[in-house]
């Protein structure tokens, strides 16, 4: 039985890449969530890329990921997303800026907040980042509030990965990726 987690840590075409990787995974979707329906937004299949980037809808590019907890863990998936973005930057990674590109936790249910909440105090506490954690941990009402992303935003790394963005900044978290988190890696 897959269960399914909803993160936003910037750019999606990164964390796509970035959890796609893991054992356990089985399919990391771009979307969007967290935002709001304006009118002109289709409530079936909610908002454009162009729509988010104007930057007054307040949604979130996130990915949605289903994994097997018999093989990787909810507090596995927690620590690659904090270790793999900078959570203490308000609505911005790295030249990526607006509330899009934000750090959220969008928990399906009451252990995946406890779990989040409790991975954030225990950063703070320890000191672990220089400044506090800014993510936001917020309630995911159902499923069909993400919205899957245009199909040219699946699976970017992998169909583009000579373009000066994937060498630039994906490649980097990557090679990250395979260092710290050997052990769970598909093989």
């Amino acid at each position: 039985m897959t269960k399914t987690a909803i993160f936003a840590n910037g750019c999606f075409w990164c964390t796509e890449a970035v959890f796609s990787m893991l054992k356990g995974v089985s399919s990391v979707v771009p979307g969007y969530a967290g935002g709001i329906l304006l009118p002109g937004i289709d409530p079936v299949k909610g908002p454009t890329s162009e729509q988010i980037y104007n930057g007054n809808t307040n949604f979130a590019e996130c990915i949605k990921i289903e994994y097997d907890p018999e093989i990787i863990s909810y507090e596995d998936l927690l620590s690659v997303f904090f270790n793999t973005h900078d959570p203490t930057t308000l609505n911005r990674q790295g030249n990526d800026v607006g509330t899009e590109y934000r750090s959220a936790i969008f928990y399906i249910d009451d252990e995946q907040k406890e779990l989040a909440e409790k991975t954030i105090q225990e950063l703070n506490d320890s000191k672990a980042y220089d400044k506090p954690v800014v993510t936001e941990v917020v309630r995911l009402n159902k499923l069909s509030d993400f919205y899957e992303a245009e199909d040219y935003h699946h699976e970017y790394y992998k169909n583009h990965e000579g373009q000066p963005y994937c060498q630039l900044v994906i490649a980097p978290k990557l090679e990250k990726m395979q260092k710290r988190f050997a052990s769970l890696l598909k093989a």
